[in-house]
């Protein structure tokens, strides 16, 4: 058997493999990562298509969703993540990605600092600059669908030898990745339409709570997935039970307050702080949302359910809705003047553990009606002083160690203005 046909091999063994991952960036970072093994590139980028409201010219822009890069990872502590700027780049002649998306062809550069004059488009090697590592060959891969529409690019750089070297991507490698971005933009396409589907049922919520907007929601569950990423670092999970987890949980984490359209809209839209009396409705749509999911038919089924459920609990089992009936809403285990009592501990889903604190550092950095956003400084001091009260301690402590992983999460999903 010979190389070309084993990679080839590979590439359909991988379709089964890409089609068990639902959630849109977990499919987008994964996808990236066997793209560079296919021709065995020690870097790369992976950037969806953008299209903003305006009428302006050049509206369509590549935004990046994933970097990675094996020689500057080499460099970072065991369990730490390459942190990369958030920035977009115009479709057209000016960059490589933007010319391979404007044209929806490859583009297979053997030396970026040699273009040719006559090219339409350029190489800046300011990051080069920035980042220490030098850019040499380059490969741009469009991701098209069968009806011609460009959902990104793909691109690699500095394809190596069995040596080492950096050498030129080849005939070969184009043929490769021609038929893994194909397969690929085929599991992509059903991702977008389940993150659009997941995204209308938060529009829905966020027509009755303004609070509730696509950025919170992609927000917490960001963070959620940074969080858990880190603690199955820390526990030695292996790679296929992570992806799994954390896949469905960044479905889960979006839809963590989806019970709040049950919710009446004089409380959810009040424009000050709850009554008792308004307060203890609207924790109901924790109840509301876990209802949902009600005859779970999957394990995203499963977690959507703890999450809608338990993502108010606090460690100290002073949260709510507590020991109580889902379906009824009646409680389950009661207090001697029969009111729930709180879960607590471990008895709380590890995933709605997750969510709390990712929900409530989401709230405390963001503008609400009756608040300014805290300050950085009181937000993390807060999150600090809740640990054991409101937070699992441990996750607390993951939650510092990938603090600067929060902080680029934000910036990937920042406040409309």
């Amino acid at each position: 058997m010979t190389e070309a046909f084993a990679d080839f091999r590979s590439i359909l063994r991988l379709d089964s493999e890409l089609n068990q991952i639902q959630d849109v960036d977990i499919l987008l970072e994964r996808i990236l990562l066997e793209c560079r093994k296919v021709v065995r590139a020690g870097a790369g980028s992976i950037y969806i298509k953008e299209t903003s409201r305006g009428k302006e010219e050049n509206a369509e822009k590549l935004l990046i969703r994933y970097s990675q890069n094996d020689a500057i990872q080499k460099e970072l502590l065991p369990g730490q993540k390459l942190i990369y700027s958030v920035f977009s780049v115009p479709i057209n002649d000016s960059t490589i990605s933007g010319y391979c998306a404007k044209t929806k062809t490859l583009v297979n550069i053997p030396n970026a600092y040699n273009i040719p004059r006559d090219a339409p488009y350029s190489f800046s090697p300011e990051y080069d600059k920035i980042s220490g590592y030098k850019t040499i060959s380059v490969l741009a891969i469009p991701l098209v669908t069968v009806d011609g529409r460009l959902l990104g690019v793909i691109q690699v750089i500095n394809s190596t030898d069995k040596e080492g070297k950096i050498v030129p991507f080849s005939a070969e490698d184009e043929f490769l990745v021609t038929h893994f971005a194909a397969s690929a933009t085929q599991v992509l396409q059903r991702a977008f339409v389940t993150r659009a589907m997941i995204l209308r049922m938060i529009r829905m919520s966020e027509l009755r709570d303004p609070k509730e907007t696509g950025t919170h929601v992609n927000r917490v569950a960001g963070y959620a997935v940074e969080i858990y990423d880190r603690w199955a670092y820390n526990h030695a999970v292996t790679r296929v039970e992570q992806e799994k987890f954390r896949d469905i949980l960044k479905i889960g984490a979006m839809l963590h307050d989806v019970g709040k359209v049950a919710i009446s809209d004089m409380i959810l839209k009040k424009p000050a702080r709850f009554t008792p009396e308004e307060f203890a409705i609207m924790q109901h749509h924790t109840i509301y949302g876990a209802g949902l999911f009600y005859d779970p038919q999957s394990d995203l089924d499963n977690i959507s359910w703890d999450i809608a459920l338990t993502h108010h609990e606090n460690w100290d089992g002073s949260g709510y809705p507590g020991w109580v009936d889902p379906v009824t809403g009646k409680p389950v285990s009661t207090d001697s003047e029969g009111r729930p009592l709180g879960r607590k501990g471990e008895e709380i889903p590890f995933a709605g553990r997750i969510v709390a604190i990712a929900d409530v550092f989401d709230a405390l950095c963001s503008r609400r009606i009756y608040k300014e956003p805290w300050s950085e400084e009181q937000v993390l001091q807060e999150i600090r002083n809740l640990s054991g009260i409101k937070f699992d301690p441990e996750l607390v402590d993951v939650f510092f160690e990938i603090l600067p992983h929060i902080k680029q999460v934000q910036n990937f999903y920042p406040e409309s203005v």
